[in-house]
């Protein structure tokens, strides 16, 4: 063999200037690029902390691999020897992978599916990566073709094929061999036209790996090898494979000697080369017969020269697709199965894919193979283990929203897919982020169908296999270095990554300047995809990329300032800035570039004062943030001077605090912020400028001393003042910075020793005659003394032991009280306020502190002094809190309680006695304490009832409150209740005999036992006996008589003979009525309420003149209306003669006063007499008979002797009410009687209706439902329209026993709710699903199809089931009292001689009536329609 000829890698850039420029451009980046795809495993182990696969499934190990025999005879079911768990591998959306062979597609769908399939898009990230691939037109080859075809009548381009040279196969059996020089010159032409009009068109091409043999397949079968150095022929293959069929596949190896062919037969055969004594031979050996599964696509696993040596190679691996399955077999060094893999369900039209590649999992080099059919991209990775046997791992798949027609890998992490409508897809395939899209459409992309479908043998091909090849494009894409080339009729293409320079510079000329700074910035952190063109150390790649930023930001300042809006508003030149200047100033600290951001960019933003104004306001958040530390000084001054030009003083005093200001103008920057009162500001510069920690303070205190000394109100701004003066000082004492950070570790002893002397300076600097001694200390102390003395023990806390901090607290406590102590211009407050915090500090086990103890007893004196009566809380406060830090030590005991309880502070006198343990005496502080005094409930139940405390403690307090119990009911009688309940439950006689005053005993009882006061007492457990329940009414009586009757409602334990006598005895009539009635004595509480109405209208009868607002009147109405009222509660339990013997006497009383006046002259009231005596009427009407009303009425002297005219309004307005009910009445009996005869109708209707079976067939067995002649089965239809043997339906156990009849459910329409109970079925009756609906039975032998309907057993009337059902539904819909009882009792009513269906029979006991209960309801409204 000849050595391989020299070659250089062809492609042409659409956006070159001249072809030369194009071709120098392509060739110059031919080395790099064909490096790339050796390279990018390298760079992949590179970066293997990256993006790992998510998780790997190991598919399982055989013990013994089936032979290639055994695959080839097995069925083609769904028992795969290797299936993978992982049912997202098996796209079960589509036709079962075993639903069809080559005979039995043609019923499977042939469309194109791929709109039908569309998912879940992946992300839009094309602004994030830009331009990915650069796809260029090869126009001397495209020429070329298009002019063979011309001239030479070569014929269309069928196949292509790339190595070092590129090889074209056209459809006249010709194979034009391109150079890849500049002028892609033709090489070789290959055959004659004579030759490919016996072999047919070239449909497979394949060159060997040292680009020195080209293999051809031709439509035909036939298969040629040629000497692509010589240009000679030097094998032609006649008899490879079975005669008639295409060559859909011809592949080299890696072994020159040997290459793969796949015919249409769908047969996959190996071709060995041999050469013996000069002479060339070839052998061929069946891999995979076409018979059992036909094989469309192989792909042989090629090496590269770098990784030869990989352990795998020794297998010489292929992949091959079938229809149905993947298999993957080893070559050498014996035939052997490694693993199969079925579709699952797919759709038939889509292409079988296969592509290898070596990639670098786990640190580790191994190829791996990507599968496809449709919109899933699975990826399996191949390794040998120790044993040497091949291992197969599956990797995380790629699901798609189209369907592919290729698959290409560009390098090891970066794969270019081409769906079905023509469109290229880049993806990552570690993210499977999809990088970019490009259409394709315009290459004009020859396909593969004719060879699939072996037009040219006479379509000799499954119907599968034909179905295939209508997307099939596998001759006409190949891949080479990185590169891609695509054959369309009448052009060659190639497609490559772009490197990252040229992406970064098409985003430029694009002016898409942010998006290109942006994927420039990926590429520096290293998280940009599909990368070319960067290649050596981080450090370095950082460093390339970084000067191209920089470049890039030149670029976008000048086109800032270029692009500003000349005219108009300030606000739209401010927003262009606002939307520019940011991104130079993230970009170049991003970059760490401080000094480009401050020199150059600053400068030449600076040209404009808005952007520079912009520029300056873009620094804001990096200062706060403290990402930008150091800041030339012209850059700070100009930022300081443009906010202060803004009013933005706040801004600057946030940012000053965070600047090294060190390179400042100090004094001016101090005048600004003094002037501007950005106190913080002018701290930090004094610390930081000048390590001076003395001076802002002098500068505060000059400011809020005066007026404190001269006893003034602080203004707000002094107040700022004094509260920052105070966290300066706690902060310089505590070694902190102010107002963050921290003083340096060496500053710290020096900065506290200044400020405690600074505070105890006898003298300020300048201090005038009157000044008094310790001005410092002094204004601090009138400021806010507790604060400024929470700062002093603060800093004591922080003070470590030494000689010389143990002087300065005793120097600073000596000053204290003589500042303090020696004036009278602070308040009891601020003097307990020292003494507390001198109090803590002695307490403390390491005190060092000395305080002469005479001093606590002068404060002592001073707080509790007696000729003071001002502030008296706030002085017993400031002892309180004395006391409790400690002080309590500094004082004898005796003389504190005597002082105490002079001065009255009952809180100090508490805190005392619960020291000594006399709880009993601090009940007497809390009652004299008018704070406090209603909190004494609570003091005496906690004793009483928390353990801790001794007996004898309880029993003294117990003893104390019984002797204070009558100040505690008169405090609050209801807590004192509550107490008394809770505690002295035994002892009610003896605190009721404690209680002289009736008035409180009076309230502490209500409390006690009325309910309503809602104290929570358990009456049960209290068990008071009836005598004071009866105390308790006898008082009530007295006190408040308006509620008796509502107290007594809710009373209990009380006799009622002796509260009778109690009521009798302070002449309360209604609570004595009451309380018969309760007793059951209804006759004597209606005489006694009879005796008082009588009284009321013997006063009316008797007055003057009056008008008829008199509010005897008005008395005489309530009376009326309670007696009425007693009448109605108690007649429904009397019968007509007790109930004669209350009405007729109340409507005697009402007709008294009438017949005393004359009807000449009438009454004042007579009228209004008139309209009550006709409410006594109307309400008799419902429990007397009216003839009897009426009798008494015209008995009467008064009607009796006057004329009928006399009591025409009477009886009118009784024929009125009743007129009423009898129309009322009528219309209710009518509606029940349309609505019953409607629902019967409706039921009547619906079970005599005739069924329409759907089929006429049994539902379960489907047979005929006359089948089985011998038998006398029956026939059973339902309203959903299916039919069924009833031998059918029992062996399903479609019946149920209800009520003792047996019932049918429908099979299909139930088989779907099996879950469900067979106690819903009632409420799925409406829809016809588990009906024992008309259920017609009869021999299945007398029936013909046409009467199955029509003929029905005949039998006695009764209801059937389905009947019985309906009427069950019908009661459930209308729940309440029968419409038929309802009518019957109204026709026994209009039958009666009184037709009163709301009375009872005269005489005779109460009728128990429907419309009498309590629960009767009319439902009037009509029932829902059943379905039909």
């Amino acid at each position: 063999m000849e050595s391989e000829p020299d070659h250089e890698n062809v492609e042409q850039s659409l956006c070159a200037k001249t072809a030369e420029e194009e071709l120098n451009k392509s060739f110059n980046l031919e080395a790099s690029l064909s490096k790339f795809s050796y390279i990018d495993l390298d760079k992949e182990l590179e970066f293997k902390n990256d993006l790992i696969d998510d998780k790997e499934f190991d598919i399982p190990q055989v013990d013994t691999p089936p032979t290639l025999e055994s695959i080839l005879n097995e069925t083609d079911d769904e028992d795969e020897s290797f299936v993978l768990e992982d049912p997202t591998l098996l796209n079960i959306d589509t036709i079962d992978s075993h639903s069809y062979d080559t005979s039995s597609v043609a019923s499977s769908d042939s469309g194109d599916r791929t709109n039908l399939k569309r998912k879940k898009k992946l992300l839009d990230s094309f602004s994030l990566h830009g331009s990915v691939m650069r796809h260029s037109l090869l126009k001397g080859i495209s020429a070329q073709i298009v002019s063979a075809a011309d001239k030479v009548d070569a014929g269309l381009p069928t196949a292509i094929a790339v190595s070092s040279l590129i090889a074209v196969g056209t459809s006249h059996g010709l194979a034009l061999i391109f150079g890849k020089d500049q002028n892609q010159a033709l090489r070789l032409c290959l055959g004659s036209t004579s030759v490919g009009g016996q072999y047919g068109a070239i449909s497979a091409l394949s060159i060997n790996s040292d680009c020195s043999r080209l293999l051809c397949g031709f439509a035909k079968g036939q298969v040629t090898m040629w000497d692509l150095a010589s240009g000679k022929l030097l094998r032609s293959i006649t008899d490879a494979h079975p005669p008639g069929t295409a060559i859909l596949h011809i592949k080299f190896t890696d072994d020159p000697t040997l290459a793969i062919c796949n015919d249409s037969g769908g047969s996959v055969f190996e071709l060995t080369f041999k050469r013996v004594m000069g002479v060339r031979t070839c052998e061929s050996r069946c891999l995979f017969s076409g018979s059992k599964g036909e094989v469309c696509c192989i792909e042989p696993l090629h090496s590269k020269p770098e990784l030869k040596d990989h352990p795998i190679t020794q297998f010489s691996l292929l992949a091959m697709a079938s229809l149905t399955k993947i298999l993957v077999i080893g070559l050498k060094p014996s035939l052997k199965v490694w693993m199969t893999f079925p579709y699952g369900r797919m759709d038939p039209s889509s292409v079988p894919l296969l592509a290898w590649h070596f990639v670098a999992v786990h640190n580790y080099v191994n190829p791996m193979l990507a599968f496809c059919r449709g919109d899933v991209v699975h990826f399996l990775l191949v390794k040998r283990d120790e044993s040497g046997a091949i291992h197969v791992t599956k990797q995380k798949h790629l699901h798609l929203y189209y369907d592919l027609i290729n698959f290409t890998w560009i390098n090891s992490r970066t794969v270019v897919l081409l769906d079905s409508v023509e469109k290229l897809h880049v993806i990552d395939r570690q993210t499977q982020e999809e990088l970019e899209t490009v259409e394709i459409s315009e290459v004009q992309l020859v396909y593969n169908s004719s060879h699939f479908k072996s037009l040219a043998t006479g379509g000799n091909v499954s119907q599968a296999l034909a179905l295939v090849g209508e997307k099939a494009c596998y001759q006409s894409i190949s891949s080479y270095g990185g590169q891609i080339f695509y054959l369309g009729t009448k052009s060659v293409y190639v497609m490559m990554l772009r490197s990252w320079r040229e992406r970064v510079d098409h985003l430029l000329k694009q002016d898409c300047l942010t998006e290109a700074l942006a994927l420039a910035w990926s590429f520096h952190e290293g998280k940009a995809k599909a990368v070319v063109g960067l290649s050596g150390d981080v450090s370095k790649r950082k460093a390339i990329v970084a000067d191209r930023m920089v470049e890039i930001l030149f670029h976008y300042a000048d086109r800032a300032l270029k692009k500003c809006p000349d005219q108009g508003k300030i606000q739209v030149m401010e927003q262009h800035f606002q939307d520019m200047v940011p991104v130079i100033v993230d970009y170049c600290l991003l970059l760490q570039r401080k000094d480009l951001l401050f020199s150059q960019m600053y400068d030449k933003l600076s040209e404009n004062s808005v952007a520079k104004g912009v520029f300056l306001e873009c620094l804001e958040p990096y200062i706060l943030s403290d990402k930008l530390v150091g800041i030339t000084p012209q850059v700070m001054k100009d930022l300081i001077v443009h906010f202060q030009d803004k009013k933005l003083m706040e801004n600057v005093e946030a940012l000053i605090v965070h600047m090294d200001i060190t390179s400042l103008d100090i004094q001016q920057v101090v005048l600004m912020c003094w002037e501007n009162r950005l106190y913080d500001a002018m701290i930090y510069v004094y610390n930081r400028g000048m390590n001076e920690f003395i001076s802002p303070m002098e500068k505060l205190f000059r400011v809020i001393a005066p007026p404190l000394n001269a006893g003034k109100t602080l203004t707000d701004e002094q107040v700022v003042m004094g509260n920052k003066l105070l966290v300066y000082i706690s902060c310089c004492l505590a070694g902190r910075a102010y107002p963050l950070g921290d003083i340096p570790e060496d500053l710290v002893p020096l900065v506290k020793n200044q400020v405690f002397e600074f505070l105890i300076r006898l003298h300020s600097a300048e201090a005038s005659p009157e000044e008094e001694i310790y001005p410092y200390i002094r204004t601090l102390l009138h400021f806010d003394t507790r604060e400024f003395l929470n700062v002093l023990a603060l800093t004591f806390e922080d003070f470590k032991n030494d000689k010389q901090a143990v002087e300065y607290q005793q120097r600073i406590v000596d000053i204290l009280l003589k500042v303090m102590v020696e004036n009278s211009d602070f308040t009891p407050s601020q003097v307990g306020c020292l003494f507390t915090f001198l109090a803590r500090q002695l307490a403390k086990p390491d005190n060092t502190l000395f305080v002469n103890r005479t001093l606590f007893d002068q404060v002592l004196e001073f707080l509790c002094s007696p000729d003071d009566d001002s502030r008296h809380s706030e002085r017993q406060q400031v002892l309180l809190e004395l006391l409790q830090a400690g002080g309590i030590v500094q004082f004898e005991e005796s003389r504190l309680i005597r002082m105490a309880e002079k001065a009255e502070f009952y809180q100090i006198c508490e805190f005392m006695y619960e020291r000594e343990h006399q709880y009993d005496k601090i009940i007497d502080c809390y009652l004299h304490d008018p704070l406090r005094e209603e909190e004494v409930f609570n003091y005496i139940h906690n004793i009483l009832s928390i353990p801790g405390h001794s007996a004898e403690e309880k029993q003294s307090v117990w003893q104390k409150a019984m002797d204070h119990i009558e100040e505690l009911v008169a405090l609050k009688p209801c807590k004192a209740a509550e107490l008394v309940a809770t505690h002295f439950s035994g002892h009610i006689e003896t605190v009721i005999e404690k209680l002289e005053n009736q008035v409180l005993l009076f309230k502490f009882l209500r409390s006690l036992l009325d309910p309503r006061e809602g104290i929570p007492i358990n009456q049960e457990l209290l068990q008071i006996s009836p005598c004071i329940t009866e105390q308790f009414i006898e008082l009530l009586c007295q006190f408040s008589p308006n509620q008796a009757i509502e107290t007594l409602q809710v009373l209990e334990c009380y006799r009622l003979e002796e509260t009778i006598q109690i009521t009798q005895k302070y002449q309360l009539h209604e609570v004595t009525a009451y309380l018969l009635e309760k007793k059951g004595d209804i006759h004597g509480a209606f005489l006694i309420m009879l005796e008082r109405l009588q009284s009321k209208l013997q006063e009316i009868t008797h007055q003057g003149e009056n008008t008829k607002e008199d509010p005897s009147l008005k008395d005489v109405e309530d009376t009326m209306v309670e007696t009425i009222a007693l009448c109605q509660r108690n007649s429904h339990n009397l019968n007509q003669q007790q109930r004669e013997a209350l009405w007729f006497p109340l409507l005697e009383a009402m007709m008294a006063p009438q017949k005393l006046s004359s009807s000449a002259v009438p009454h004042l009231h007579s009228e209004a007499l008139k309209s009550l005596t006709m409410q006594v009427l109307n309400s008799m009407a419902a429990f007397i008979a009216l003839p009897s009303i009426l009798q008494r009425i015209l008995q009467d002297p008064v009607y009796g002797k006057g004329k009928l005219g006399e009591i025409q309004g009477l009886i009118l307005g009784m024929l009125d009410t009743f007129n009423y009910e009898q129309t009322l009445l009528e219309t209710t009996t009518s509606l029940l009687n349309q609505d019953l005869h409607w629902s019967l109708c409706n039921l009547r209707a619906s079970v005599t209706r005739g069924l329409n079976p759907k089929q006429d067939y049994c539902s379960i067995c489907l047979q005929q439902y006359k089948r089985r002649q011998e038998m006398a089965d029956e026939i059973i239809v339902f309203s959903c329209g299916h039919l069924y043997h009833s031998f059918c339906l029992q062996s399903k156990e479609c019946t149920m026993e209800i009520e003792g009849q047996t019932r049918w459910t429908c099979y299909k329409c139930s088989s779907s709710n099996k879950v469900g109970k067979l106690s819903e079925n009632s409420s799925e009756i409406k829809k016809g699903r588990i009906t024992p609906s008309q259920v017609k039975m009869s021999p299945s032998y007398h029936q013909s199809k046409g009467d199955l309907t029509g003929k029905k057993a005949t039998s006695e009337p009764v209801l059937d089931p389905q009947q019985i059902q309906a009427f069950d539904q019908l009661c459930r819909l209308y729940r309440g009292s029968s419409r038929l009882a309802l009518l019957t009792e109204l026709s026994q009513n209009r039958s009666s001689e009184s037709y009163r269906p709301f009375s009872g029979p005269q005489g005779g006991p109460v009728f128990n009536s429907i419309f009498q209960n309590e629960n009767f309801q009319l439902q009037l409204i009509p029932p829902p329609v059943t379905e039909d």
